[in-house]
């Protein structure tokens, strides 16, 4: 094997594929990266057995093959070199020659006969969103995904694939985000689960394809097969597994009636549930949302035998029952941080049913977000 390339090409690539390389006892090859220079095309590669990922990074082939070298060296090496240079690189026997201008090194590396190969999923029929709507809508629902696998469908965000919408879901049990983007063009309906591992790392290289310059392109595309999922980003495919399971059937814990709504100023509601967490009960993370009637306004209380007391009064449009209802401060917070709108609109029935969170959104606003929290129950 004998290739150049530029070393922005190769630094690119190399961030694009290197992270999910660790540090794997059982299964040392994985902690390399395979470099294959075949039919005209210089292809990193790595995988964790659950993810794969594929960069094809631009340069010249003098001769074809295919070699794996440790994933942190080579990144490391090559982040190091002068920009702008010709990296030249060649296999020699179970070493790999990296030179380029004045640098010179020899990177001990392994065959790639032992490096697992990555499922191959056909290019033909795909669903498609733009890049930045996908981003933002992924980080709008992943945090809420459940940490516990002892339920694994709950360990993965729901894409439910329907017309030419996109609705992405997260629960954990006690607290559910949705999210609806348009989606371009698409064949028929679909639910998957995709593990947030997953899903972070494809957050991680979209990330990466603005800053270090990867040309990521305006769409992300998704080709799916039974049991796995290919994303395309650009240059960059990534393949992961699919959590096998029925997603449960969220859209029940959606309370289709309000007995009291409140609409009030996102920014301010933050800095109250902030000031009111920190006399919050430890473990529990428990403040009251009261809605008096009548007032326009929302008492937001706390108190621990240990801090003291707190209550914060913030002017508010409320409409409805006189109603209160006790959550947990940490999961309300997450769902504020993730409205993205200057004011948000709080829906309770009652001190026993989920708290809904609505951003306040323009008329010609085409995205939807939701997040449910439960209440805690006195």
């Amino acid at each position: 094997m004998k290739l150049s390339s530029l070393q922005e090409n190769l630094k690119q690539g190399l961030f694009a594929v290197s992270h999910i390389a660790g540090k794997n006892i059982n299964l040392p090859v994985l902690n390399n990266i395979m470099i294959e220079a075949k039919e005209g095309n210089i292809r990193l590669i790595t995988t964790n057995l659950e993810i794969g990922i594929i960069c094809q990074v631009r340069g010249k082939i003098a001769e074809e093959g295919v070699f794996t070298v440790d994933s942190k060296i080579i990144s490391d090496y090559v982040s190091l070199l002068p920009g702008r240079k010709v990296i030249n690189i060649e296999k020699k026997e179970s070493s790999l020659i990296v030179e380029a201008d004045n640098y010179k090194t020899k990177i001990m590396g392994q065959g790639a006969e032992e490096f697992p190969l990555i499922p191959v999923i056909e290019k033909r029929e795909f669903y498609s969103v733009k890049v930045e709507d996908f981003k933002r809508a992924l980080a709008q629902v992943v945090f809420a995904v459940s940490a516990n696998e002892t339920r694994i469908e709950l360990s993965g965000v729901l894409f439910d694939f329907g017309g030419d919408r996109l609705t992405l879901a997260a629960t954990d049990g006690y607290r559910l985000a949705e999210k609806e983007i348009k989606l371009n063009g698409g064949q028929e309906r679909k639910r998957i689960i995709v593990p947030a591992k997953t899903l972070q790392e494809v957050i991680r290289i979209i990330s990466g394809t603005k800053e270090e310059g990867l040309g990521g392109g305006e769409e992300i595309r998704f080709y799916l097969s039974d049991n796995q999922i290919l994303f395309t980003i650009g240059n960059i495919d990534l393949v992961s597994r699919l959590i096998e399971g029925q997603y449960p059937d969220y859209k029940q814990i959606i309370p289709s009636a309000k007995k009291t709504a409140a609409v009030i100023n996102r920014a301010e509601l933050i800095r109250a549930v902030k000031a009111s967490s920190l006399f919050s009960k430890t473990g529990i993370n428990d403040i009251n949302l009261d809605f008096p009637r009548g007032k326009n306004e929302v008492v937001i209380t706390s108190a621990s035998g240990q801090a003291g007391e707190n209550t914060v009064r913030l002017e508010a449009q409320t409409d409805g029952d006189d109603n209160g209802i006790v959550i947990n401060y940490r999961y309300l917070l997450d769902g504020l941080n993730n409205a993205e709108s200057e004011n948000i609109q709080l829906e309770i029935v009652d001190s026993n049913t989920a708290c809904l969170l609505k951003p306040i959104i323009g008329k010609e606003e085409t995205e939807k977000f939701l997040y449910i929290i439960m209440p805690i129950k006195q």
